[in-house]
């Protein structure tokens, strides 16, 4: 079997990777993929990101099974189309995906079938926006309504960050956002206090499987400090998904958002991942949804996979996932996001990476802003690399993975020195 993934991140080559595991698989092709894709033995990489160039190529190769990846591509329908086309694809349709690709969709959906969320109101007024929070004052969580490659969300410490955050997702746009339908707004929201973690699912419209808890670090510096970004690092599991929280979140959150979305019409297939805050006494809240794998949750799920995926997929998009019981390594994994000088805003490219090892079972780095220029790799956007270890604790995975990262090298590089240090205290 031909099978295609969609995009060019860390997430698609993980999720590659994994696939190109199974005996089943002929050939896996990335599209556009990366350096790391590029470079890789058992990947090809397509030049295309055209949905309907993608459409035709997958016709033309025979592809018996594709993968999305990134928001981008499902937010503009690619599920559908290849749908339309008879080509088996995974991940949610065009309005599904509203569930990641409009804030102001998502926390209605919420509000509506009764799933615990923040506290919220809507603002396309910059005075209107402006004067709640006033009245609300600070922490308080300002996010943008549309895709902004996980960088829309601003926690504001301060009322002056709020305002600021306002002006700038209802002006300034200097995060980017791709604006919905009827312009640029926001979202307010009250601040949830706890621990974050990642909850992700596969989904057939009907029934869901669980993978393996996770936990992203968002914050650009040691001890979450500076400015939110699409991922610095993740670990898995998470020590804070105890069972009880987990049997928690899939009552309260994942089945009822399944049930809820077959019921408004709009059956919902692919990844889900629900972003959690859970609180003290460990009850968990919706922060957001994603419509697809996290980027850097996926690479320490993957690793610890041991199904095999292509089996997992197929049953995915047949409505067998009822069938399935999901295969994990016991040990714990960990990778570490390895940035360019003047990510989040103003990655720097172009940068010769030097001292990458060569894969290992245990131990791979995987590719996201990097393009290959013969046999050499440079940087090509502002989350570099991911380097991500399989040990027997979160803490030999940390030292390991931190081990790794130090004989890497490229210029202005940066990375926290603490992935991991909530399972670890």
């Amino acid at each position: 079997m031909k099978v295609l993934v969609i995009g060019g991140g860390g997430r698609e080559h993980a999720l590659a990777w994994k696939l190109a595991q199974s005996p089943k698989v002929q050939q896996v092709y990335v599209a556009p993929g990366n350096g790391g894709t590029a470079l890789s033995p058992t990947l090809k990489n397509v030049p295309l990101t055209d949905v309907a160039a993608l459409r035709d190529w997958a016709l033309k190769e025979k592809i018996g099974l594709t993968v999305v990846g990134p928001e981008q591509p499902l937010a503009a329908g690619v599920v559908d189309e290849f749908r339309a086309h008879g080509l088996r694809i995974f991940g949610p349709t065009r309005a599904a995906a509203q569930l990641e690709s409009s804030k102001a969709f998502s926390k209605d959906f919420m509000k509506r079938h009764g799933i615990p969320t923040a506290a919220y109101e809507t603002f396309s007024d910059p005075a209107a926006a402006h004067a709640y929070v006033d009245r609300l004052g600070a922490p308080i969580v300002v996010k943008a309504d549309g895709l902004a490659a996980g960088k829309g969300v601003v926690v504001a410490a301060t009322k002056e960050e709020a305002h600021a955050a306002i002006d700038d997702m209802l002006g300034g746009n200097t995060l980017g956002v791709a604006h919905n339908e009827g312009g640029a707004r926001v979202v307010i929201e009250e601040f949830l206090a706890g621990e974050e973690a990642s909850f992700i699912v596969l989904c057939d419209g009907k029934d869901v499987a669980a993978l393996a808890t996770s936990q992203d670090h968002k914050r650009l510096k040691d001890g979450d400090e500076g400015p939110n970004t699409g991922g610095m690092g993740a670990y898995s599991p998470a020590p804070v998904v105890t069972p009880d929280v987990h049997a928690r979140v899939m009552r309260d959150v994942i089945l009822p958002t399944i049930r809820g979305m077959d019921k408004d019409g709009i059956p919902f297939t692919g990844f889900l991942y629900a972003g959690l805050m859970i609180d003290a006494e460990g009850r968990p809240k919706t922060l957001e949804f994603n419509t697809r794998m996290g980027d850097p949750e996926t690479q320490p799920i993957m690793m610890r996979l041991k199904s095999d995926l292509v089996d997992v997929l197929l049953a995915a998009t047949g409505g067998k996932l009822a069938e399935v019981e999901l295969q994990w390594d016991r040990r714990a994994a960990l990778g570490v996001v390895m940035a360019a000088g003047g990510y989040p805003l103003n990655p720097k490219k172009g940068d010769l990476i030097t001292g990458l090892p060569r894969p290992a079972d245990d131990a791979m780095v995987f590719h996201a802003g990097t393009v290959a220029e013969g046999d050499q790799v440079r940087t090509a956007g502002g989350r570099v690399l991911c380097v991500t270890v399989l040990a027997d604790s979160v803490k030999q995975a940390q030292a390991r993975a931190y081990d790794v990262a130090r004989g890497i090298h490229f210029d202005g590089m940066q990375y926290r020195r603490d992935i991991g240090h909530r399972a670890i205290k």
